[in-house]
């Protein structure tokens, strides 16, 4: 295995607000933490989320974004000047020289006293053009696999900024989050496919089984499209 490390650069958490122009409740808007917070199966002491159907809990109690893909965003937005800047998407560890094509699922990390492990990319949803204030933010996203991560929390302990990130196993080097992006978001992909990427350790159980149901719909549909 390629020895991997980084360096922790921020460590945001977040109170409840409004999301305009509806005024949903969220917790996309962080803070950055100055010094050490406590790491549980939870996610970080004092970071909150709006909607706990989709967001936070076991398999999403972590979300990495890396630093650099808001330098895609603003040569796309130039007019968003200092929006876009570590933090502004909702993300709780902030790197450079971490993506998704080094990132793959299933990469268990020491961060800090903690051990973490990766379990899926980051969905995009309309509160990323919410907070931006561009409707087609969300799209781009995806489009361009600006996904970033989340973890799941194997051992508690506590982290902070200048913490190193350290790669200690990768059972799956085939299946970077970028490739597996690349495969769910394919037209018509494998049946195949998707079940290798189903059975790949550390995948969140929830993806791994509509990974599962979709390559049985593939299969029993033939050439029909693919929901």
């Amino acid at each position: 295995m390629t020895p991997f490390v980084a360096t922790i650069d921020q460590i945001f958490v977040g109170d409840l607000r409004p999301l305009e122009p509806e005024g949903q409740i969220s917790g996309i808007f962080k803070r950055p933490v100055r010094g050490a917070v406590q790491l549980t199966a939870d996610g970080l002491a004092g970071d909150h989320q709006g909607d706990r159907r989709h967001h936070g809990g076991a398999q999403k109690a972590l979300h990495h974004f890396p630093a650099e893909h808001y330098a895609d965003f603003l040569r796309r937005w130039p007019q968003l000047g200092d929006l876009l800047r570590a933090g502004t998407l909702g993300e709780n560890l902030s790197t450079h020289g971490m993506t998704e094509q080094q990132v793959c699922i299933g990469d268990i990390f020491r961060c800090g006293s903690a051990r973490i492990q990766v379990s899926q990319p980051r969905q995009p949803c309309w509160k990323i053009s919410h907070r931006l204030g561009i409707d087609e933010a969300s799209l781009f996203v995806a489009q361009q696999g600006l996904t970033g991560w989340y973890y799941r929390v194997l051992d508690a302990g506590t982290v902070q900024p200048g913490d190193v990130l350290e790669l200690l196993e990768r059972p799956s080097p085939a299946v970077s989050l970028a490739r597996y992006w690349q495969v769910i978001n394919a037209h018509r992909p494998d049946p195949a496919l998707l079940r290798e990427l189903a059975a790949v350790p550390g995948l969140a159980p929830d993806k791994a089984a509509r990974l599962n149901e979709r390559a049985s719909w593939l299969q029993a549909n033939g050439d029909s499209r693919a929901r």
